[in-house]
């Protein structure tokens, strides 16, 4: 992760956006189908459809074509890579006692 930071920061600002982690954390509790989540969400077909775009874009969920239905789940791997991105920030930040700044 840390080779590629515009992929990494793609999908980051594909988080940022509070629709889209409205759906992550819908799609935490297993697979849904499109419908499911335009349920939970009671947003318009074509901003889903926006807001799945740009999760599949960055690897953060995969979709499966089911005759006409579209199931999404999310990309774990692709968190793993996230988080373990994040400690070795918390951990640098922590790491730096020295005190020398020049």
């Amino acid at each position: 992760m840390k080779e590629n930071y515009d992929e990494t920061a793609l999908a980051l600002k594909a988080l940022s956006d509070p629709n889209r982690l409205v759906i992550i954390d819908f799609l935490n509790e297993g697979e849904r189908c499109a419908c499911k989540i335009l349920e939970q969400l009671k947003i318009s077909q074509p901003t889903l459809s926006h807001h799945m775009k740009i999760l599949s874009e960055t690897e953060l969920v995969h979709c499966r074509k089911d005759g006409k239905w579209i199931h999404y789940s999310l990309n774990r791997n692709k968190f793993k890579e996230l988080e373990e991105l994040m400690k070795s920030f918390s951990n640098i930040a922590g790491d730096d006692k020295s005190g020398n700044c020049c």
